[in-house]
Order: structure tokens, then C-alpha cells, then sequence
């Protein structure tokens, strides 16, 4: 079973979606600050987590980056700030949806399940895959990558899109495809943005970004994975 961290302030809102996540067979944990939430994640383990921008003690930008310093968990935003601006910057930072208050819960439900079903493509068939006898290591259990003996620093974005190409080797996947995947179905902005993911993820794991070996480009269409590990 799923387990979700509630991160909000209001008694209310922490039972209704309790008792809506319950019904679906997800347990349920709750936090009302920053350092409940802290506590809970660091104490026990957490498939995803749903974080109230406005805590007490700190904002939920603020919780959030703290989060991606030392997980990779999913994190759906609970927000009154509806501009497009905001959601992007929250994006920018590690959120991967966010809900506009006040909602349905039964819109939040929905929303938890498609994260996780997303969260999916970050599963491996193996632990550990070795690609050119080490210059490239996915270790999918420590969601850690390392290049050339290093590890590399890789955006939650970055991180989900690499797995996904690697997981369906050979595999063509269209940019709108790539954006679903990663960045959400609701995702609103211009799909060329998975290039410029595209760009930085060469940069970081290929040894000439210019000539790539893993992450090779579909010609008017999208992206494919061309390595093969072991």
C-alpha cells in the first residue's frame, strides 16, 4: 500500500483528505508544519507527499526545496496562488503537480494516482544498470547517477526524464510524450522545454554533449535512449 504525507495547517482539510485517500486504500500520514513533515519523512518511508504552500513556520517553496536535498518522493503542491508564474517556479524547484484551493478532494485523489502512476517510469528493471564498463552507472534504488566515477547533480526533472528514456532503450518517445511523462499532463508552457531538459541532461552525462552517446535525437520527432547496459 501507498503511504501519502498530508502537510497542512487546517485540522479540516487534514481529515477530509484523510478520509478520501483511506477510501482508495492509501495510508495516510499528517503533518501540520514544516518540521512534523520533516520528521515524518525522515522517519519512515513515504510514497508521496501533499504540501500546503502556506505553513506556519515556513512556506511550502521553502519545505519543498529542503525535501529535494535528500528525496526524490513525489510532491503535489496545495496552493491558493494560481498564476502560471507561481506554478512554474514551483515546477523549477521539485514540485510535480500542483492543486489550486480550494479543490475537490476527489480531484486530489485523482491527482495522487497520476503522479504515482507516473512515478512508475522511474522503476528499473534492474538496481543497477552499468553502461561502457562504468562511464555511465543509474543506481535506481539510491536514485543516484554517476558519470565518469562522479555523481551528478541531476534536477528532479532531469532525474525522471533519464529513467524514463533508459528504462524503454531504443524507444522513440515524442517531445509531447516526454512532457506528459515528466513534467505532468497539465503541464501548461511550450513543449520545447524538454529540449532545453534534453540539453542540460547531456550536458551532465555525456562525455561530448555535442556528439551524444546516450540521450540521441529523433530528427523531427523527439528523443531516444541509445545505450545498453548491464
Amino acid at each position: 500500500m501507498k503511504t501519502i504525507l498530508i502537510v497542512d495547517d487546517e485540522p479540516n482539510i487534514r481529515e477530509v483528505l484523510v478520509s478520501y485517500l483511506n477510501k482508495e486504500h492509501y495510508v495516510t500520514l499528517e503533518a501540520a508544519n514544516g518540521a512534523e513533515a520533516f520528521d515524518c519523512l525522515r522517519g519512515q518511508a513515504v510514497d508521496l507527499v501533499l504540501l500546503d504552500l502556506m505553513l506556519p513556520d515556513m512556506d511550502g517553496e521553502r519545505i519543498c526545496k529542503e525535501i529535494r536535498t535528500f528525496s526524490s518522493v513525489p510532491i503535489v503542491m496545495l496552493t491558493a496562488k494560481v498564476a502560471q508564474s507561481s506554478r512554474i517556479g514551483g515546477f523549477a524547484i521539485g514540485a510535480d503537480d500542483y492543486i489550486v484551493k480550494p479543490f475537490d478532494p476527489r480531484e486530489v485523489v485523482a491527482r495522487v494516482k497520476a503522479v504515482l502512476r507516473r512515478g512508475d517510469d522511474s522503476k528499473l528493471l534492474a538496481d543497477v544498470i552499468v553502461y561502457d564498463e562504468g562511464a555511465l552507472v543509474i543506481h535506481s534504488m539510491k536514485h543516484e547517477v554517476t558519470s565518469h566515477g562522479h555523481i551528478v547533480n541531476l534536477t528532479p526533472s532531469e532525474y525522471k526524464l533519464l529513467l524514463l528514456l533508459a528504462k524503454y532503450p531504443q524507444r522513440n518517445f515524442s517531445r509531447e510524450e516526454l512532457v506528459d511523462r515528466v513534467l505532468g499532463y497539465d503541464f501548461i508552457g511550450d513543449i520545447r522545454i524538454i529540449d532545453q531538459h534534453i540539453k542540460n541532461l547531456r550536458q551532465k552525462i555525456e562525455f561530448d554533449p555535442k556528439q551524444p552517446k546516450y540521450i540521441l535525437t529523433v530528427y523531427g520527432f523527439g528523443y531516444r535512449f541509445g545505450g545498453d547496459g548491464a
